[in-house]
């Protein structure tokens, strides 16, 4: 077992008379567990019987366990890039021609200001349904190209800066109430809501009615409106107004797993900008120990700031970078900081991750932003008549967050010529260090390669939101699937 802390508690199978394996545990450090783990593959480069007498064998698969160090698209999580969105009474227009292979996550920026009599002149409207329309087909449009997004509506104008544009409170709440089910709906697509609404670039400032009075309503109806979304809003103090605590109760107080306000978290886009993250932060040690808790689970990111910063120095920010799970950022804002992590460099002097010494401070963060699992072990155990598989997999997760949304679990199994000759639905993967499943199998006599499937839905047989593991040679594009070993079976 692993924690993103890098201990480990190594499991090793040894055969004990006809018992059945036994398992001895240690607590060992990565590089420790390194060097062991290539000196058991090696050593196991025959079949390990677990015992005899008709039990099944364990077998070892000889894989790269080692981490990679490419990048790698995983979904919800990585530099983003925004995607400017015109929503009037006649439907959304934008620029379909940002997204693209290179970018998984997008940063919508959903401009609704023709519904407020501050901005029409008129007066304050509900979305029509052209609108609604072209929200869902933008949506949909991401997730038949397998992207996800990030989503915040704004009533500034074209995203210009401007303030006090916003309708009166009760319309915002029912623009909340007409876009929720549309968002609920694509649940894999959407990575998180940044609650926006409020003053230039929806950033939920100097706006006069940005206070606790109009944003709490908004959380809540957030909160209320939307399944299994998370819900961001700018400030640390937001989420302690909504939660009713002040702050002496902050450092004591934890939000229950079964809390509406579970999925309340934050984005920053005054990042790493100065000791207060341009006014994120009252108490900077305080709000960050209380906000580690919610990115345990939730999606954290924004924009980083100012390019003479000495917080976003390398060596200076990778330790909070890990403490609050820093899931994604802005790849076109601040450009210059972006410029100075590209023309930095990870030493010793910024961890101990030795396969990035001399990669740039931009590599290290880009392939470290949210999730990254990595196979450490792989052990099938079977007999030699096809008809059953056990399959236990060690993991470890290098990167800065967690896995924030469930994933479906497929075994595929391919024949020598790559033809899927079996695929099953086995569980579910929820960011675990031991994966462990079986499952009844019916094979011809031959040769298989065996991946895992770990996706977030599928629509017409076709896999979408697909989890990659971080080991070179273990991903098979076609299948969407991480190699996980081989099987054979003989006439012996």
């Amino acid at each position: 077992m692993t924690d993103k802390n890098g201990a480990f508690l190594s499991v090793f199978y040894l055969p004990l008379k006809c018992k059945g394996a036994i398992i001895i545990s240690m607590k060992i450090k990565n590089r420790i567990f390194a060097l062991i783990a290539v000196a058991v593959v090696s050593a196991c480069a025959f079949i390990l019987p677990c015992c005899t007498n008709g039990k099944p064998q364990s077998y070892v698969q000889h894989l790269n366990y080692t981490e990679s160090v490419e990048k790698i698209n995983n979904p919800d999580q990585g530099f983003y890039r925004p995607i400017y969105v015109k929503v009037t009474e006649n439907g959304a227009s934008y620029n379909r021609n940002i997204v693209n292979d290179a970018t998984q996550l997008y940063h919508l920026r959903i401009d609704i200001s023709a519904f407020s009599a501050a901005v029409n002149g008129q007066e304050d409207k509900s979305l029509s349904q052209a609108a609604l329309d072209g929200l869902k087909d933008l949506l949909g449009f991401l997730k038949e190209k397998d992207k996800n997004a990030v989503v915040r509506f704004a009533y500034d104008p074209s995203y210009g800066g401007a303030k006090n544009k916003e309708p009166e409170l009760q319309i915002i709440l029912r623009h909340i109430g007409q876009v929720c089910p549309i968002l609920n709906s694509y649940q894999s697509t959407v990575t998180a809501i940044e609650a926006g609404l409020i003053g230039p670039w929806g950033e939920m400032h100097s706006s006069t009615i940005a206070n606790a009075k109009n944003i709490s309503p908004i959380i809540d109806k957030f909160l209320d409106e939307t399944v299994n979304i998370p819900v961001l809003v700018r400030t640390p103090k937001m989420i302690y107004d909504y939660l009713g605590i002040s702050a002496d109760k902050v450092a004591d107080y934890t939000v229950g797993a079964t809390e509406k306000a579970y999925r309340l978290g934050l984005f920053n886009d005054g990042y790493l900008g100065s000791n207060s993250d341009l006014g994120t932060y009252a108490d900077r040690e305080r709000d960050i120990a209380f906000l580690s808790r919610q990115t345990a689970h939730l999606p954290y990111g924004g924009e980083v700031v100012i390019p003479d910063s000495p917080l976003h120095n390398i060596e200076v920010c990778l330790p909070e970078m890990h403490e609050l799970n820093l899931s994604y950022l802005n790849i076109e804002w601040n450009n210059n900081v972006i410029d100075k992590w590209k023309k930095s460099y990870y030493t010793r002097d910024c961890g101990a991750d030795e396969l990035y010494y001399g990669k740039t401070a931009f590599d290290y963060i880009q392939n470290h932003m949210g999730y990254r699992f990595v196979l450490k072990n792989s052990i099938f155990y079977h007999y030699n008549k096809l008809d059953w598989l056990s399959v236990e997999l060690k993991l470890q997760n290098v990167g800065f967050g967690n896995l924030n949304k469930e994933k479906y679990v497929k075994l595929i199994i391919a024949d020598e010529s790559g033809t899927v000759v079996f695929a099953k639905e086995v569980g579910t993967f929820s960011g675990d260090a031991n994966v462990s499943f079986s499952s009844k199998l019916n094979l011809d006599y031959g040769k298989y390669d065996v991946y895992l499937q770990l996706f977030g839905e599928e629509v017409e047989g076709t896999p979408l939101y697909c989890l990659q593991f971080a080991n070179d040679g273990l991903w098979n594009s076609a299948l969407k699937a991480n190699k996980i070993g081989s099987i054979e079976y003989s006439e012996k």
